[in-house]
């Protein structure tokens, strides 16, 4: 494969995660600040982009693994594109609500749903397998260099021209991801109709992920962890935005704090892997994120609260730094090409709904009990995750080939 293949899905990574950033502060801004949401509606927000893996995920992996991946991705940035650029539409002509950008919102993750299952068995066919955690390293560091840069210049932008405009310059950036993409030239082939059996495929995507002696419990590993932080940045955004009196500039240095951090985690990645092993790193790295959320949860109990907060998110950026480039090259070795979409859509499917409703828990669980009890039970979740990789084969692995 020519590497201005993987230079081009690179840079259209690179351009959709800068997008991805602007829109991480310019929506809790607009929904908690320009709308008023309430923490119930702050959750469904939160849950919206998520709830359709539920929905579409098994049935997205299955059909990404019958046919070409190329044009899935292709046609999946261009639907994000035109739902999110709706957004921006509706606020300019002044008919904006919150149920709006809910459906929106839906509308996006549906496309998500299948960009992410191509996306993700997409990148075997452009490396050897055996550079898949530089590869994925890469990108981490790319999305985290986004994460770094992007939350700060779109608080700034935000405080200059309002949230609005941000999430218009998101779907831009889907639009240069689609054009990127279609320009790659890769060999695929579909599978052709006489073949197809969508259960049967589908049974054969879950009994990979999670019949597999270290896939299955990496998986609900992963699951948990997605609860955890769904409950947790619904709780973080009304804690800065709302409890802290953080501007929307403030909040996006704090994300960039996070973005900074995974970008240093992401650069040591292969290094440290190489030293604990692939399956110890993982858990190392999730071994941190309690310890950043207890932060988290007694921020406000202090003058110096505002400090720990961006510790904390610091450490949490640092540690999925860290264990991401492991967990994918993980994934994608132990799986067969013929699987990888299955089996990709499939975890990343339950992980997505584990965040909904996360979401939608960190939502209900603030206006119950406040941000602060909230974020510390989630240090509790995050801790089960640990567990969880601590307590099976995982801790095993020492290189991706598993």
């Amino acid at each position: 494969m020519p590497p201005t293949a993987f230079a081009r899905y690179w840079t259209a990574a690179a351009i959709s995660s800068f997008g991805t950033a602007l829109t991480a502060v310019a929506m809790p801004v607009l929904v908690v600040q320009i709308l008023g949401a309430t923490p119930l509606e702050v959750g469904i927000v939160g849950a919206a982009q998520f709830l359709p893996y539920a929905v579409l995920g098994m049935f997205a992996g299955a059909y990404t693994d019958r046919c070409r991946r190329k044009p899935i991705l292709v046609w999946a940035s261009i639907g994000r594109a035109v739902s999110l650029a709706a957004i921006p539409a509706l606020w300019f002509a002044g008919a904006l609500e919150v149920w709006m950008v809910v459906v929106l919102l839906l509308l996006f993750g549906s496309f998500s749903v299948f960009g992410f299952a191509a996306t993700q068995s997409f990148l075997p066919r452009l490396v050897p397998r055996s550079q898949l955690v530089v590869a994925n390293a890469r990108l981490d560091q790319t999305d985290a260099a986004a994460q770094t840069l992007g939350p700060a210049l779109g608080g700034g932008l935000i405080a200059l021209v309002g949230a609005p405009f941000a999430l218009l310059l998101d779907a831009v950036s889907y639009v240069a991801d689609a054009v990127l993409n279609a320009g790659i030239r890769v060999e695929e082939a579909c599978v052709r109709e006489r073949e197809r059996n969508l259960l049967r495929e589908i049974r054969e995507g879950l009994a990979w992920a999670y019949a597999h002696r270290t896939l299955g419990p990496l998986s609900v590993s992963t699951h948990v962890w997605f609860l955890a932080n769904g409950i947790a940045f619904t709780a973080l955004s009304l804690l800065a935005l709302r409890s802290l009196g953080f501007s929307a500039l403030t909040y996006g240095i704090l994300l960039a704090v996070a973005g900074t951090a995974t970008l240093l985690g992401a650069t040591t990645a292969a290094r440290l892997g190489g030293v604990l092993g692939s399956g110890p790193t993982v858990i190392v790295a999730r071994a941190a994120y309690p310890v950043a959320w207890l932060l988290v949860g007694v921020a406000a109990w202090f003058e110096t609260g505002p400090v720990l907060l961006f510790i904390a998110l610091g450490l949490h950026g640092l540690a999925a730094g860290v264990e991401n480039a492991h967990e994918m090259a993980l994934r994608q070795t132990a799986t067969p090409d013929r699987l990888l979409g299955r089996v990709n859509a499939n975890i990343r499917s339950a992980n997505r709904t584990a965040a909904a409703v996360g979401a939608l828990v960190g939502g209900v669980t603030v206006g119950i009990v406040g941000e602060e009890w909230t974020v510390l039970a989630v240090a509790i979740i995050f801790a089960a995750a640990a567990l969880i990789a601590w307590w099976s084969p995982v801790r095993e692995v020492r290189t991706p080939e598993i």
